[in-house]
């Protein structure tokens, strides 16, 4: 029986092998313009690595997703969370580059927008490992609140070396209370120089990491807290199974005589962890930038290279249409976003205050439509696992959760404004 050829006529090529940055003249001229060009020459060659293996290893990490081990062969309790390798080349290259330390590292101007633009590039590749980059990233400035524990800390969370530095998570959400974090039920009592912490947090994002910014219930009232992981109190319970964020690891914890350090003023928690969360919160917007740019590039790239009813599908005025809308909203949130980043670094704390939030609600609930109207263009082709939109679009409502949601950010503008009218 003769063997059944197949063609690959009219199958656009994947879409790799190409500069991030470069390619990118959004982004190129939102650098400039928000004061990151002294930059340029660095981005350009991170969007050039970039472009390459990278994009195969974070399929890799998501086809892999990461596995707990409680315990060791001897019945010892571990409580080890397990990475494909292609997870620890994504992140070591995330620490190498500093995209979760060069305002911290080279403060100066333009490093925040310099630093934004090196982020969305890497969401483009696996937006898993913005989680833990971003919070050791935010926690640097919510330390600095306590001198002692950031000239502790601080040379460990901004090192270049994924082996000899750390990462540092946060541990605020409990079961009763989501958002409504004063209404938590983990206590923290004194000991010496140090308090003991008992409790649970329902959500604790990249569970490996070295330590965590937690908020408990002290004698005065919430308040922050500096909890290390390699300790007998602090336990994994499980991972969650999520719609997307599938490389990232998140956990349920128990806190059991946990060992923590005060950050802050006791009673004061949230006024200690919202710089944190500020910090955080601009890297919503940057990885819903992210994605959006990522499944705008993929539907371009497809109707350029496939043709229907006779000419490529990007010479068809609907498609047109179609393309144009997607490629303005995608332009308006990277100039969005890096005009937000130069907030950072100019210290404009009243603007990056409002538009922070502002612009966390907006964009990251605008990525889901977006990415959804661009695995349609790919059609059939882009419902299908190996195009990648499917992961962008688990992924694409995450960003407008994390952080406070929608209805969160929009009664923290007006609270802003309520106490700071001026």
């Amino acid at each position: 029986m003769a063997a059944v050829g197949t063609s690959a006529a009219n199958q656009p090529p994947p879409l790799r092998g190409y500069n991030l940055f470069t390619e990118d003249r959004p982004l190129v001229e939102a650098l400039r313009r928000e004061g990151g060009g002294v930059h340029e020459e660095r981005l350009a060659a991170w969007g050039e690595t970039l472009g390459g293996a990278p994009l195969e290893w974070g399929r890799l990490a998501n086809e892999h997703p990461p596995l707990l081990r409680t315990h060791d062969r001897y019945g010892e309790r571990i409580d080890e969370v397990e990475f494909h390798p292609a997870w620890h080349q994504l992140l070591g290259l995330g620490v190498e580059w500093g995209v979760h330390a060069l305002p911290w590292r080279e403060p100066g101007t333009g490093s925040h927008v310099a630093r934004a633009a090196a982020f969305i590039l890497l969401g483009e590749v696996e937006a898993g490992v913005g989680c833990p980059l971003s919070m050791t990233f935010a926690a640097v400035p919510a330390l600095r609140r306590e001198p002692a524990l950031a000239a502790e800390w601080e040379p460990r969370l901004t090192s270049l070396s994924y082996a000899d530095g750390a990462l540092c998570g946060m541990a605020m959400t409990e079961r009763q209370g989501g958002s409504d974090v004063r209404a938590n039920e983990t206590t923290a009592r004194p000991d010496g120089d140090t308090w003991l912490l008992d409790g649970h947090k329902w959500f604790c994002s990249a569970p490996m990491s070295d330590a965590f910014l937690v908020l408990a219930q002290a004698p005065a009232g919430l308040s922050c807290f500096l909890v290390e992981r390699r300790q007998p109190g602090f336990r994994i319970d499980r991972l969650k199974d999520k719609l997307g964020n599938r490389s990232n690891a998140s956990a349920e914890i128990v806190l059991d005589d946990a060992v923590g350090r005060l950050v802050g003023e006791e009673g004061r928690g949230v006024r200690a962890i919202i710089e944190m969360v500020v910090h955080t919160r601009l890297d919503c917007v940057l990885g819903s930038t992210a994605l959006m740019r990522r499944a705008v590039a993929e539907a371009t790239h497809h109707a350029e290279h496939r043709s229907a009813f006779g000419r490529p599908l990007v010479e068809q005025p609907l498609m047109e249409n179609v393309l144009a809308d997607l490629c303005v909203e995608s332009e308006a949130a990277t100039a969005t976003a890096l005009r937000l980043a130069r907030a950072y670094d100019e210290g404009d704390d009243a603007f990056r205050r409002l538009a922070t939030a502002v612009a966390k609600f907006w964009i990251c609930k605008r990525t889901p439509p977006l990415v959804a109207e661009a695995l349609e263009c790919l059609g059939g082709n882009g419902y299908v696992e190996e195009s990648q939109l499917p992961r962008l679009f688990r992924e694409s409502p995450l960003n407008s959760i994390w952080e406070g949601s929608g209805n969160v950010n929009a009664l923290d503008v007006l609270r802003a404004v309520e106490r700071e009218p001026e």
